[in-house]
């Protein structure tokens, strides 16, 4: 195996967006600032960067494939790759199977800028102090030189050290290392004889190492055989940043679809789900998962060898029966108050998208009929007690296979099949006392503490709204001095550390609620509020409700929420 070497502005300059592309399997870019100031640390201090693996297109072939940009200037709000035009390129074009990472962050480093967000937008290019000595620590992570991304090239005021930030990207400009250095030779002139030598050794290596060195070594595979090419792809990609089987997958899927652009679609469409509502984050590994359990005669494992061409030939095809299902799907469990906190297992929704592609009814989801309303709440109150019992912790692609089945062997596909889905999971559609109890001490926050909360809001309009879990007792008086100090002995306290932070002393409440109730007394602010507000958040009568009291309010409030959750059945 030969490997060709480059100089990094020859890579850089002449290759990378001109005749040097990124295929479709590749996935999208993902470093952040401090690993490309490694990158470049890397460089100055002679350490390896590794080969990279380019694969010969030839002209003719070129048009067969979906190549995308290099991102030169990356914004986090926009991370995604531009598509490619090959139309003007008459000659063999290259992509990149391995190297993307660090290929895109010279190119940023050298040609471009980095913005994200840091308490605000910050758009930043990459600099060097070229006064700063190099340091080698004990410490691998430590930078040897001061690279860093920065707005401009101002002193850091809080830094006493000596500073000169070079922007990197102007070392392009110099053919000879002389010429660099003259070009800084009277911004240098108030600085010691000494720090001007720290800085012209630093402008010297680098010029060195961007323009003169050979550092870059690639090799190419020239196999026009697409399978090949996946499986290098594949192998080479085992290390660094582990590559996730939606990007390999949406990759290959990209390669060959026919009349879709499945990369700009499964994006486009993963983002707009995450719309709804008050916003999701669905990914793509989650669309991809659904696009082989909602066409018929798939397989439905994660695997890379189920994406055939074949069958990825029936999903393109499926593509809008699937889009159409899933986002249907999501805009029904938030009719219900299913937001991104309470779905604690994403693959549950996808028996109902299955379901929903049985009926195939326009509009459903904001159906009124009294049969479709019924049904609605069956599916409703499946998917909670489907969550709450776990049933999708375990095995999921054989529970989702069960399900499968079950929905398709349905004779009434108009009405959920609740009852033998329940079967194959093998729970019951209730809950017993034993889970009510350990439901009602589930922590403030935790997996399940969202989802159980809203069950006790059956008739609320979740739509479009946003819900804080909020402490009934504010929780910063649950402490043991705070409570020592109020003169409970150590089994009061016990008791009141017991039940402070579980479901019993918990409520949902809108922003502007939480907000104004902030860290109150509740026996004050309850005061405050609404005629119907203790029948709305299931606070129990008292005469008083105090701080002292708060073991009462324990013992009054958890019969009524164990009661609603007793009654909680299909």
């Amino acid at each position: 195996m030969s490997y060709i070497p480059k100089t990094i502005n020859e890579l850089v300059t002449e290759y990378v967006n001109r005749t040097t592309f990124l295929p479709a399997m590749q996935r999208e870019f993902v470093w952040n600032t401090y690993a490309i100031e490694k990158l470049f640390d890397s460089i100055m201090g002679d350490y390896p960067i590794s080969t990279f693996l380019f694969w010969k297109i030839k002209e003719e072939n070129k048009n067969e494939w979906t190549a995308y940009e290099f991102i030169r200037d990356f914004d986090q709000s926009m991370p995604h790759n531009k598509e490619a035009n090959l139309a003007g390129i008459n000659q063999d074009v290259y992509f990149v199977l391995d190297g993307q990472q660090r290929l895109t962050s010279l190119l940023i480093g050298l040609k471009g800028s980095y913005k994200y967000f840091y308490y605000k937008w910050l758009k930043t290019k990459l600099y060097l102090n070229i006064l700063k000595e190099p340091v080698k620590n004990d410490d691998p992570e430590e930078l040897v030189y001061q690279f860093a991304f920065r707005e401009n090239d101002q002193p850091n005021n809080k830094d006493t050290s000596p500073q000169f930030w070079y922007l990197v990207g102007n070392i392009l400009n110099f053919d000879d290392a002389e010429d660099a250095k003259k070009d800084i030779k009277l911004k240098l002139a108030k600085y010691s004889d000494e720090q001007k030598d720290i800085a012209n050794t630093h402008i010297g290596r680098l010029h060195s190492r961007i323009n003169t060195a050979r550092l870059l070594n690639y090799y190419e595979e020239k196999s026009q055989d697409y399978d090949k090419v996946v499986e290098a792809f594949i192998r080479a990609n085992t290390g660094g940043v582990k590559l996730e089987y939606s990007d390999i997958l949406l990759s290959t899927a990209t390669a060959k679809w026919n009349n879709i652009n499945a990369r700009e679609e499964i994006h486009k469409f993963t983002d707009n789900i995450n719309l709804i509502g008050s916003g999701y984050s669905f990914g793509k590994d989650f669309v991809l998962k659904g696009c082989l359990y909602l066409t018929d005669g798939l397989p439905i494992q994660y695997k890379v060898k189920n994406f055939t061409k074949t069958n990825l030939e029936k999903i393109e095809n499926n593509w809008e029966t699937i889009t159409k299902n899933i986002e249907n799907t999501i805009h029904l469990v938030n009719k219900f108050g299913f937001n991104d906190k309470n779905i604690v297992a994403k693959i549950a929704l996808l028996p109902i998208s299955f379901f929903l592609s049985k009926i195939n009814r326009n509009n459903y989801t904001d159906s009124t009929d009294a049969k479709d309303v019924r049904n609605q709440i069956i599916i409703q109150k499946w998917l909670v007690l489907s969550l709450l019992k776990n049933s999708f912790g375990r095995s999921s692609d054989t529970i989702l296979k069960n399900l499968q089945e079950v929905l398709l062997n349905n004779p009434d596909c108009e009405v959920f099949p609740y009852l033998e889905m329940f079967n194959k999971l093998g729970v019951e559609p209730s809950f017993n006392e034993k889970e009510i109890s350990g439901l009602l001490m589930t922590n403030y926050g935790s997996k399940y503490s969202y989802l159980i909360l809203s069950l006790l809001y059956p008739d609320r309009d979740w739509k479009g709204n946003t819900y804080h879990e909020d402490h009934i007792f504010p929780k910063s008086e649950f402490t043991y001095a705070k409570l020592k100090a109020r003169g409970y002995n150590d089994e009061r306290i016990a008791e009141y550390l017991k039940y402070f932070n579980s479901i019993i002393n918990l409520e949902l409440l809108t922003d502007s609620e939480n907000k104004s109730k902030s860290s109150q007394d509740f026996g004050t602010w309850i005061n405050s509020r609404d005629i119907n507000f203790k029948e709305r958040h299931k606070i129990p009568d008292l005469k008083s409700y105090d701080f002292d009291n708060f073991l009462e309010f324990v013992s009054n409030r958890k019969p009524i929420l164990s009661d609603m959750l007793l009654k909680f059945s299909i």
